[in-house]
């Protein structure tokens, strides 16, 4: 259950904003298009309008483009009656402008921004992203770091530059990099204050608010809010969008009576200032808080207020948010037809959805809100789905880090190999001209001679040091790339690595796999900095319960992965009992305090007793995994083990593995149960 968020690959953005802050953008070349900084500002209040009152808009921008005044200008207001449709939710119309704007060159930064606002919109995060940085290239050299005040009354264009940057940090702070995600929130202030816009002010700095508290530093995030509300005083907007802003916080920090009136207050200001859109938003957010607040009711009623604004709005992305806390309130209030009617609804929407962060957390509460209504199918089909979207992620970071790593080794082998040709150049020369002085002086020949097989011999020695060096450079690399850098632990590549090496006929030896209770809890309340101490000193905890021969993985997020390759079915119901009490037993040091942490456990020894049917290792992973699963619908705070299974042959346990839950019921499946410290 998500507030709504008023705020939003990593080498190229990162590039354009060093360009931004030090030469003034100028690698990007200028966009050449005519543009009006006094019609710029006329356009801008139409934008504020069409937020809520897109046809409003369009009719006066009708009128604004009969006007022979503004003959000059027609590209400049194409590319607002583009911003207009998108907000109206009109793709077509949209894709209709961009086409004609694209017609010609020099108003192809103009198409981007307004593509990149549509792809948002639209919640096609990635391709929003990349369509942004190209709009920034093209902004790029109009807008001069050092002299913004001078360009923005000339040819920078400084509200769509703003707008770009704001489609990329909201993609970055979704991807979780927020350094870089601060970095283009800071620029699109400058370009805002440089252009003495307020209202872009205001939400630039709400957006900082939101960024410093999400990297831990509370004190500057409530700086930012409150100058943010001191500027928004007298606008109703603004300062409606700050009362968001203060609710996004509050939620942030676990005060819901605060959140809760943040938003009361919120949608309050957006009713007074008659923005319908603002008011759904504001609707979207109050179903969040009512579902934290278990007041489902409520919660179905504010999401159901707000679906057909949006839908009115063609505002995709906050329709989604809006169903999504719709199918968890009527979750709650058991109302499950209706649930998994709606949720149907929702999955149509999420098929065009690029923003797989997003998507992993929203797959995560539905299935913990099915699992604590007691309905184990949809919790456990949720549950898997998110393990696997989880796992691409993961892959797909890991792929995009060794790519990038690969490159700089790429580059560095690349200058080596031109530093050898140089020398070689160099040498040949040298050569040359010591056979022209031979011809002349003997001895001087034979002199030159030897020198330049001394320098031969000097530079093999170095081409030689340089690939040693080289190799051991990958070799640290490989090293490297099978850790997981947080808890210093095997991750998910090494365990790949040691079970290639296993024998082909079926997976042989104990595992375990341990999931920290309540772990997403322990971020939403203490943030995510207080989340990695407690996931190190599980870490360390694991490490110290278990056997030196036994290994111990982070298979990703708050869960871990135990290899016991000797160990029988009764010596490991005494290894899970060894963890449960080794992490649960003392409470967690933070700097907020001690937190208790307990885990749930899944185990199993393999082959499955009695029938003892070869499985492949991804097959021993997944048993264990439904056990863990049991374990925590079962409570959490305890191990379920996997004693016996009934099958006589692979089919059977392939029918077994399909439905867990009723193979256990049936008794096809005997199960044991170690409980944690102080389980009841």
């Amino acid at each position: 259950m998500r507030i709504m968020k008023f705020a939003g690959d990593l080498r190229r953005p990162l590039i354009i904003l060093c360009l931004l802050a030090t030469s003034g953008w100028a690698a990007a070349g200028s966009t050449g298009a005519p543009f009006d900084p006094a019609l710029d500002a006329q356009l801008a209040r139409l934008l504020r309008i069409a937020y809520d009152k897109p046809a409003l808009a369009l009719q006066i921008l009708q009128q604004l483009q009969l006007d022979p005044a503004h003959a000059g200008s027609q590209q400049q207001m194409r590319l607002a009656e583009g911003r207009i449709q998108v907000l109206a939710g009109n793709t077509e119309a949209v894709k209709r402008i961009a086409d004609t704007l694209a017609q010609d060159p020099l108003q192809q930064a103009r198409v981007n921004v307004l593509l990149a606002e549509e792809a948002d919109r639209e919640g096609r995060s990635l391709q929003a992203a990349e369509l942004a940085e190209k709009a920034l290239a093209g902004f790029a050299l109009d807008c001069p770091a050092g002299q913004l005040a001078q360009a923005v009354q000339q040819a920078c264009e400084f509200r769509s530059a703003w707008a770009a940057l704001r489609v990329l940090t909201r993609k970055q702070q979704n991807e979780g990099v927020l350094s870089q995600a601060e970095a283009s929130a800071r620029q699109g202030l400058k370009l805002a204050e440089a252009g003495g816009d307020n209202y872009l002010r205001v939400m630039s700095m709400g957006s900082l608010a939101v960024l410093n508290q999400l990297s831990g530093q509370a004190q500057e995030s409530q700086r930012w809010l409150k100058q943010g509300q001191q500027i928004a005083q007298g606008d109703l907007l603004a300062m409606a969008h700050m009362k968001g802003y203060e609710a996004a916080l509050a939620w942030r920090a676990g005060r819901r009576d605060d959140q809760l009136r943040g938003l009361e207050e919120g949608l309050a200001l957006a009713s007074k200032a008659d923005a319908p859109h603002l008011v759904a938003q504001m609707q979207v957010g109050l179903a969040d808080a009512y579902m934290r607040m278990q007041r489902p009711k409520q919660a179905i009623a504010a999401a159901e207020q707000a679906l057909p604004l949006l839908q009115q709005q063609g505002h995709q992305r906050a329709q989604r948010m809006a169903r999504h806390n719709l199918v968890l309130a009527l979750i709650q209030a058991r109302q499950f037809e209706r649930a998994r009617r709606e949720r149907t609804l929702l999955a149509e929407m999420r098929q065009d959805w690029s923003d797989r962060a997003i998507l992993i957390e929203e797959l995560r509460e539905e299935g913990e809100a099915w699992g604590a209504a007691g309905q184990a199918k949809e919790a456990l089909i949720l549950f898997h789905a998110e393990r696997r979207l989880n796992a691409e992620l993961v892959a797909l970071n890991r792929e995009t880090s060794l790519t990038q790593l690969k490159v700089k080794y790429d580059s560095e082998r690349k200058q080596a190999d031109l530093d050898l040709l140089t020398r070689d150049k160099s040498l040949v020369e040298r050569q040359l001209a010591n056979r022209q002085l031979a011809q002349q002086v003997g001895l001087a020949l034979a002199a030159l001679m030897l020198l330049a097989m001394g320098l031969a011999v000097m530079m093999v020695k170095r081409v030689r040091e340089a690939n040693k060096q080289l190799k051991a450079n990958e070799a640290l690399l490989r090293a490297q790339s099978e850790r997981d850098p947080l808890t210093d632990l095997a991750n998910r590549r090494h365990f790949l690595g040691v079970m290639a090496q296993q024998p082909h006929a079926g997976f042989n030896g104990s595992l375990l796999m341990i999931d920290i209770d309540h772990f997403k809890h322990v971020n939403d309340q203490y943030g995510h900095g207080v989340g990695d101490v407690v996931i190190c000193e599980v870490a360390r905890r694991l490490s110290h319960a278990v056997r030196a021969e036994d290994l111990v993985v982070r298979w990703g997020g708050e869960e871990f992965l135990v290899f016991a390759p000797d160990v029988s079915l009764d010596h490991l119901a005494q290894l899970a009992a060894r963890i449960l009490h080794g992490v649960g037993g003392e409470p967690v040091a933070t700097e907020s305090g001690p937190l208790r942490v307990t885990v749930s456990i899944g185990f199993a020894h393999f082959p499955l007793p009695p029938s003892r049917l070869d499985l492949a290792w991804e097959q021993a992973v997944n048993w264990a995994d439904m056990a863990l699963y049991t374990a925590k619908a079962r409570g959490r705070n305890r191990a379920m083990g996997i004693a016996t299974v009934d099958a006589r042959d692979s089919d059977a346990l392939l029918q077994i593995e399909a439905d867990f839950d009723a193979a256990c019921s049936s008794e096809r499946i005997s199960l044991l149960q170690v409980l944690g410290p102080a389980a009841r």
